[in-house]
């Protein structure tokens, strides 16, 4: 039975099921269940089927998503999936962490009076659902180029570019420094908001394609760019992302138990720290932990903490909630864990005892003032308002810079003020011949699904530099 419009209307959103927060607080599972095959349906009837969508120009890979969601409400799931994989090779990785509300799901006409449909939550049921269902099948690949690229970094954008130049029949081979494949997909999500098992799934699925991959692959120190082309390399892709830490430069910042979130981060998800001692990377058990900062990085070291025993975990974050970046639903989930937000509020210095270890924080609180670049408004500090905070343990999750290695090696490759490679936005070619980048060293940190935009529009650039030569 066809369904109006105004019927469609009527149907409520369909909300995941998850684990409750006293029980996900004490593992590292995964906190959403996914939805059931009849949620999905009912949720894909939804989509109003408009003549002007608009969901999919928030899309940065350019999925058709009214055609997928038609397709599970018709329960067409394998055709669904088929959909999704024309321009996604990560479905199930982008439905568990893409902004979809600041993406897709704002731009969806439902939402103008009603909750969007909820594309996120099709994208990993359907992806769930290949994985659990059918297995991966392999979509059409051209004959083969007898064409050689290197990508550096297996990062999502790394993973994206390889993906589409292997269907274009291309010989590509992934160079990577860590010795697991997903770059910060790997090292700086945790197991309970992107499970590895997951992310590996959707890897294996590229080596399927006949993308070869080399892990503890440092390109910089092992290899220069000219020799991988002197290896008869014909193009690189840069992929190498933001891995270098910024921090406060306040004092204090080199006690014991002050860490920068990357290293807090790989050494729980990367090296199962959280697992420690069935393996070998331990974190400091620690009481009070002071986050700052106030991102999904920042919340997914504050959520980290908590599972590893700390009574007591702080946000500390200089503007309001209003201006956090974080997704709505990590901030959510955060406050379901009990996590404790300090909001309007900036640390000044840490405080240790005689042997080196922190033990305080001291905070200041700000109020807004005048929007900045940002558009968001400016933090100005409250004067005499500094206040204390017992701490063991403190995480700086404001951000990152991109990894210098490459350019440092390769003095023809431009880069901005900020260290990060130019590259041509439509393009992702460099100043260097044959050579393309994407993703966060050429972003900053940004998202999962803005670096795989970039890895399509490479690939396709790629693809026509070895058909055509030209630059």
């Amino acid at each position: 039975m066809t369904l109006t419009a105004a019927e469609r209307m009527k149907i409520p959103r369909q909300n995941m099921r998850e684990q409750p927060p006293a029980e996900r607080v004490k593992n590292f599972k995964e906190v959403p269940f996914g939805y059931t095959e009849d949620e999905a349906v009912e949720e894909a009837k939804r989509c109003i089927a408009c003549k002007a969508p608009q969901c999919m120009t928030g899309c940065p890979v350019e999925i058709d998503i009214p055609k997928f969601i038609q397709q599970i409400a018709n329960r067409d799931f394998e055709r669904a999936i088929e959909t999704v994989k024309k321009t996604n090779l990560l479905p199930a990785v982008c439905g568990r962490v893409c902004p979809q509300e600041t993406q897709c799901e704002i731009k969806c006409i439902l939402g103008k009076k009603h909750k969007p449909v909820a594309i996120g939550n099709l994208e990993r049921f359907i992806a769930d659902y290949e994985r659990n269902k059918l297995g991966a099948k392999i979509p059409q690949i051209a004959s083969k180029s007898g064409r050689r690229v290197a990508v550096v970094g297996a990062g999502p954008a790394g993973l994206t570019v390889a993906g589409d130049l292997a269907k274009m029949g291309h010989s590509v081979t992934v160079f990577e420094a860590l010795h697991r494949l997903g770059g910060v997909l790997m090292y700086g999500i945790p197991e309970f908001r992107l499970p590895k098992e997951i992310l590996e799934f959707e890897a294996k699925f590229l080596e399927k394609l006949g993308v070869e991959f080399k892990v503890n692959a440092v390109i910089g120190m092992q290899y220069s760019l000219d020799e991988l082309f002197e290896q008869g390399f014909e193009a690189i892709f840069l992929g190498t992302g933001a891995g270098l830490p910024y921090f406060m430069n306040i004092p204090g910042e080199n006690f014991n138990g002050v860490y920068s979130a990357n290293e807090y981060l790989t050494r729980s998800n990367l090296m199962g720290a959280y697992e420690f001692p069935k393996s070998d990377t331990p974190i400091a058990q620690s009481k009070n932990v002071a986050v700052v900062g106030g991102g999904n990085v920042a919340m997914d070291a504050a959520r980290t903490a908590k599972r590893l025993g700390a009574e007591n975990v702080y946000i500390i974050y200089r503007r309001s909630e209003q201006e956090m970046p974080a997704r709505l639903a990590e901030v959510h989930h955060a406050k379901e864990e009990g996590i404790i937000f300090n909001i309007l509020m900036n640390p000044t210095r840490f405080i240790g005892d005689k042997n080196g270890w922190l033990t305080k924080v001291e905070c200041i609180k700000m109020e807004l003032g005048e929007p900045d670049n940002s558009g968001r408004r400016r933090p100005v500090p409250v004067k005499g308002s500094e206040f204390m905070i017992d701490i063991d343990c403190a995480v700086i999750a404001i951000g990152n810079g991109p990894n210098p290695l490459v350019p440092r090696t390769t003095p023809d490759l431009e880069t901005n003020k900020w260290g990060n490679i130019i590259a041509n936005p439509e393009t992702q070619k460099t100043s260097k011949k044959g050579v393309f980048a994407g993703g966060d060293i050429v972003l900053g940190a940004a998202t999962v699904i803005l670096a795989m935009g970039e890895g399509r529009r490479a690939a396709k650039a790629i693809d026509d530099y070895l058909k055509t030569g030209n630059w």
